[in-house]
C-alpha cells in the first residue's frame, strides 16, 4: 500500500497557512471595526437631541435634605419600628434593590422590583403603574401602607420625639421643629437631593465629543435609529410616558406565568387598554440597578437590552450592537455629590 505522507503533510501545511490567515483576520477586525465606528461619528454635531443632560445645579433645601437623609434610614418611622426606607432603597445600588422583589422584616415580598430614587424629581408619574402622581402622595400612600411602613407621620413623629438629639435637630431646621408635616417635609427635600447630573453622555450632550467611546455613539445612534428613545427621552431619558410591554412579542406568554401586578397600570385605571402598561423606566444609572423590569426578570444589563429589542421592537441583535448599545447605557451613570454614585 503507498504511503500518503507527503500529500498529507502539505495539506497540513495549506490547513495551517489559511488558519493563520484567519487568525491575523479576526484579530485585525475588531481594530479596523473601532476605527470605523470613531470614523463614523467623528464629526457627530450633537445639536436637538430626544435626551437631555441633567442640570449641574438645581434648587433644594440644604439643611432639610440633610435631615432626611438621616431620617431614610431609620427604622422609627415605620409603625413597628422594623422598616426603613433603605431596606428596600440601597445605597449600595443604586437606591433600587438587589432583588427582584423587596422582602422587609415581617412584611410579604412587594409585588414589583423597587425602582431607584435617584432623579425622581425629573420623573413625571411614580410607582410602575404610574399610580401616583406627586412625591408627596406616593410618600403618603408608603407611610400608611400596612404591607410597607405601617404607620403615619404622627406615628413616626412621636417615636422620633422620644430622643433628645431629633428635637435639637429638627428645631436648628424648622422654626416649629418637630412636628408630622416637618418629617415628611425633610425626607421629601432629601428626595429631591438624589440627583446625578454630569454623566459620561451628559458631558458629551454638552459638546465633550471625547468624554464617550465611538461604541458608545454607535449605540446612541442605534438607540435613537430603533426607536427607543420614542419612549426613552427628556431629562429623565423615561419616567414620563406609558407603554405595553411586549408591543411586538408576548412577554408574558413566554415568561409561562401571570401575577396580578402584571396587569400594570390596569390596576389604576380599569381600562382594557392598560391592560400591560407600564410607565416607561428612567435610563440614568441604569447599569447600577439590577434586576430590571417590573418583575426583575432579566438579570443583568444584556438581558434586558436583548429582551427589549426582542419584546418592544421585534428585533433580534448581534452581540456587537448589543454591546454597543450597553455601552451607551452603562455611559448614562452620573455623579452624586460629585463623585460616581
Amino acid at each position: 500500500m503507498r504511503s500518503n505522507g507527503p500529500v498529507t503533510v502539505s495539506v497540513c501545511l495549506l490547513l495551517a497557512g489559511l488558519l493563520s490567515l484567519v487568525v491575523i483576520n479576526l484579530a485585525s477586525c475588531r481594530p479596523r471595526e473601532k476605527a470605523r465606528l470613531e470614523a463614523e461619528h467623528e464629526h457627530d454635531p450633537v445639536g436637538e437631541q430626544p435626551i437631555e443632560p441633567l442640570p449641574l445645579t438645581f434648587d433644594f433645601d440644604a439643611a432639610r435634605a440633610e435631615l432626611g437623609e438621616v431620617l431614610f434610614g431609620d427604622r422609627r418611622l415605620s409603625g413597628d419600628g422594623k422598616v426603613a426606607c433603605t431596606d428596600c432603597h440601597r445605597q449600595n445600588h443604586g437606591w433600587a434593590d438587589d432583588q427582584a422583589h423587596s422582602r422587609a422584616s415581617d412584611r410579604p415580598d412587594s409585588p414589583v422590583n423597587v425602582p431607584t430614587m435617584y432623579n425622581v424629581r425629573y420623573l413625571y408619574k411614580l410607582s410602575w403603574n404610574g399610580k401616583f402622581d406627586t412625591l408627596e402622595s406616593h410618600i403618603d400612600a408608603l407611610m400608611k401602607n400596612p404591607k410597607v411602613m405601617a404607620s403615619s407621620w404622627e406615628i413616626a413623629s412621636r417615636h422620633l420625639a422620644e430622643l433628645p438629639s431629633y428635637r435639637q435637630r429638627f428645631a436648628n431646621v424648622f422654626p416649629d421643629g418637630l412636628t408630622p408635616s416637618n418629617v415628611r417635609q425633610a425626607i421629601l427635600a432629601y428626595e429631591r437631593s438624589l440627583v446625578t447630573p454630569n454623566a459620561p453622555f451628559d458631558q458629551y450632550l454638552r459638546g465633550d465629543a471625547q468624554a464617550v467611546s465611538a461604541e458608545v455613539k454607535h449605540g446612541y445612534a442605534m438607540f435613537k435609529s430603533y426607536g427607543c428613545s420614542s419612549c426613552h427621552q427628556g431629562m429623565a431619558i423615561g419616567g414620563n410616558v406609558f407603554e405595553r410591554f411586549g408591543v411586538l412579542r408576548d412577554f408574558f406568554a413566554d415568561r409561562g406565568h401571570f401575577d396580578a401586578a402584571d396587569l400594570g397600570r390596569f390596576n389604576v385605571t380599569q381600562r382594557e387598554q392598560d391592560r400591560f402598561v407600564f410607565r416607561v423606566p428612567s435610563l440614568r444609572n441604569v447599569a447600577l440597578t439590577a434586576p430590571y423590569f417590573h418583575d426583575g426578570s432579566a438579570a443583568t444589563l444584556e438581558d434586558a437590552v436583548r429582551a427589549m429589542a426582542s419584546y418592544q421592537l421585534g428585533r433580534d441583535l448581534d452581540e456587537q450592537d448589543q454591546a454597543a448599545l450597553v455601552a451607551f447605557l452603562r455611559s448614562l451613570t452620573g455623579e452624586y455629590r460629585g463623585r460616581p454614585p
